[in-house]
């Protein structure tokens, strides 16, 4: 930023390419997506030539070195046409970030050219059957076997499973708890990796959600993204930043969804005069709008902390991933209800941001987590 409340004429530059991209790539498309679950993977893979598969990659491995508001003002003008797909695009400039930050140059160049293209695509693996909010309990065990590791275990609700051919995975090297935890990338093709069935989700429906199963995986040790033990650390870090940008998803989707029920209820008629001539109207459009850009305020800043790599970054990710997400739905839940009969059609895009947009206080640790979090930083001694 220019200054405290401004965008950089850089940053203004890449919000309108990826506004640019949603609007011709995006937008007219999203409605079938959902509809028919279909994965846009040729548009996602257009996405990776302007850059987009590697925001926060360094530009020696092939990235195009951005800061974190930089990228969610990607993922937000993305999410204007679809959080879905925009959300997925920001899980893999996590796990591609991921291998770049703390992987050795042997596992950069194994991957990195491959996830910068969008030739593979990747998952991150952290959630398991029985640890969600409680990621430090994961079980998926590794175990070191000469030059090798072997992975047994499970992970659950991961965006990608089955399609993607790159799965950055936490696993258990050590003790119970955050210390015996590593990080380790697993291909999709390597002997004992399947996948469960695809999930019947409420939204999200241009993404495949599946669990991925580890059968006695042989996982070469060259591919452990950062030292042993390290793996918790590393997954923190990486959530820093998915924060951010699951909360810009939301901002966007919001956006469309205000800007939709401004454009409706200037058109409705209800009682001799438009829908928007009321006062109740107007207050609840002034309140959505308000909401809106305070929650927006706030993710920028906690995104130049996290850039920064500030002292409160970690704090200020949360802050702002609660409020984002929160404000989000609320935002098109108003939306629809402005919209009355109608916003509760598929024939209007609301009904399905208000079903995309759910999720969001849901992952990447839920908004009750994020409390947590704020909390004992405001509690700490």
């Amino acid at each position: 930023m220019t200054n405290q409340f401004d965008l950089t004429d850089d940053q203004r530059e890449i919000q309108e390419l990826a506004r640019r991209f949603t609007a011709d790539r995006i937008t007219p498309h999203a409605a079938e997506w959902d509809e028919k679950h279909i994965f846009p993977r040729d548009t996602i893979k257009a996405a990776a030539e302007l850059g987009f598969a590697a925001i926060y990659v360094s530009e020696e491995s092939g990235g195009i070195a951005l800061g974190r508001l930089e990228a969610a003002l990607i993922m937000e003008a993305m999410s204007y046409g679809c959080p879905s797909t925009s959300a997925f695009i920001s899980i893999h400039n996590m796990a591609a970030w991921m291998i770049d930050r703390f992987g050795s140059q042997g596992v950069k160049d194994k991957y990195l050219p491959d996830l910068v293209t969008m030739d593979r695509l990747a998952s991150y693996c952290l959630t398991e059957p029985g640890s969600g909010s409680d990621a430090a309990a994961l079980k998926t065990r590794a175990v070191r076997d000469g030059d090798d590791w072997i992975v047994t275990g499970s992970k659950q609700f991961i965006s990608g499973a089955g399609e993607n051919e790159v799965y950055v995975t936490m696993v258990r090297t050590g003790e119970d708890g955050p210390k015996g935890i590593s990080c380790l990338v697993i291909e999709k093709d390597m002997p004992g990796v399947s996948f469960g069935a695809n999930e019947k989700k409420l939204g999200w429906h241009s993404q495949p959600t599946r669990q991925v199963i580890f059968d006695g995986v042989r996982v070469p040790a060259a591919n452990m993204v950062g030292g042993e033990g390290e793996g918790f650390r590393i997954a923190m870090m990486g959530l820093d930043g998915g924060r951010l940008n699951i909360g810009a998803c939301s901002l966007g989707g919001a956006q469309r969804c205000l800007d939709e029920a401004i454009a409706y209820t200037r058109d409705r008629k209800q009682f001799g005069k438009a829908i928007a001539d009321f006062q109740n109207t107007q207050f609840m459009l002034a309140d959505m709008a308000t909401e809106l850009e305070a929650a927006r305020a706030l993710l920028y800043m906690a995104a130049a902390k996290v850039t920064a790599n500030a002292p409160d970054k970690t704090k200020f990710a949360a802050m702002a991933k609660r409020l984002a997400t929160d404000t989000g739905s609320s935002v098109v839940d108003r939306a629809l209800q402005l919209h009355g009969g109608y916003g509760y059609l598929q024939d209007y895009p609301i009904e399905r941001f208000w079903r995309d947009l759910r999720v969001h206080s849901i992952l990447e640790g839920t908004n009750q987590v994020m409390r947590m979090i704020v909390g004992r930083e405001l509690t700490r001694q």
